[in-house]
C-alpha cells in the first residue's frame, strides 16, 4: 500500500514538473502601419513604403499628363510579373497587391485585371451566357485593354564582416507601352539594413 501510495505522488510530481516547464507564449496587438524590423528580412513595412514611394514616383512623371492631354483620359494599367531574384523568401504577390492599391486609389489610372484574374472572371461570364437572365448578363468581348503593363524584379545583395551584416535591397519597376513597347517610366527603390551580431547570431 505504502508503494503503490509513494508511485501516485512520484507520478504527480512528475506531471506537475512538466507543467512547470511548460512556455507560454505572449500575444501583443501593435497597429498594422508601425514598424516591427524584427529578422533584417524583407517585410510588410518594406513592401508598403516601397510600393507606396514607387507609385507616387511613377504618377508625377511626365508620361501620365502626356498621355491624359493626348487622349481626353486616364491611361489604363496592368501589373505584369514581378520577380523575386534575392536569395531570400519575398511574398511577390502581397507587394504586387500593395502597388495595385496604390494605382486604384490615387485616381490617376484605370486598372484591369491581371492574366489569372481574367480567367476566373471569363469563366463566370460563360455561365452567365447560359444561366443567367438577357439583361443581366455581362457578354464576352466588352474587355477593357490595358495601355501599359508594369513588370519588375527585387534583387538583394548581401555583405557581412565581423560582427555586422549588411542587407541591401533594390527593387527595379519599368512601365511598358502595349502599343509600341516603349518604356515610359524606370523606377528604382533600395533599402539598406545593418544588422548587428546580437541579430542575427
Amino acid at each position: 500500500m505504502i508503494h503503490k501510495t509513494l508511485k501516485v505522488a512520484f507520478i504527480a510530481c512528475l506531471i506537475l514538473g512538466l507543467s512547470g516547464c511548460a512556455t507560454s507564449t505572449k500575444v501583443s496587438r501593435v497597429d498594422t502601419d508601425s514598424v516591427q524590423d524584427l529578422s533584417g528580412n524583407w517585410n510588410d513595412t518594406d513592401s508598403r513604403l516601397v510600393s507606396a514611394r514607387m507609385v507616387t514616383d511613377m504618377l508625377s512623371r511626365k508620361w501620365l499628363t502626356q498621355y491624359q492631354v493626348k487622349h481626353g483620359k486616364n491611361p489604363v494599367v496592368i501589373v505584369g510579373q514581378v520577380r523575386n531574384l534575392s536569395h531570400e523568401h519575398i511574398n511577390v504577390r502581397a507587394f504586387i497587391a500593395d502597388i495595385e492599391r496604390e494605382l486604384i486609389n490615387s485616381g490617376e489610372v484605370e486598372f484591369v485585371a491581371s492574366s489569372s484574374e481574367r480567367g476566373e472572371v471569363r469563366a463566370e461570364r460563360e455561365d452567365q451566357a447560359q444561366h443567367a437572365s438577357m439583361d443581366t448578363r455581362n457578354v464576352a468581348g466588352e474587355e477593357t485593354g490595358a495601355d501599359f503593363m508594369l513588370k519588375g524584379q527585387i534583387n538583394t545583395i548581401f555583405d557581412a564582416a565581423a560582427d555586422m551584416q549588411v542587407k541591401y535591397y533594390q527593387v527595379d519597376l519599368t512601365l511598358i507601352s502595349l502599343k509600341d513597347n516603349r518604356k515610359v517610366w524606370v523606377g528604382q527603390k533600395k533599402i539598406k539594413k545593418i544588422l548587428e551580431k546580437s541579430r542575427f547570431r
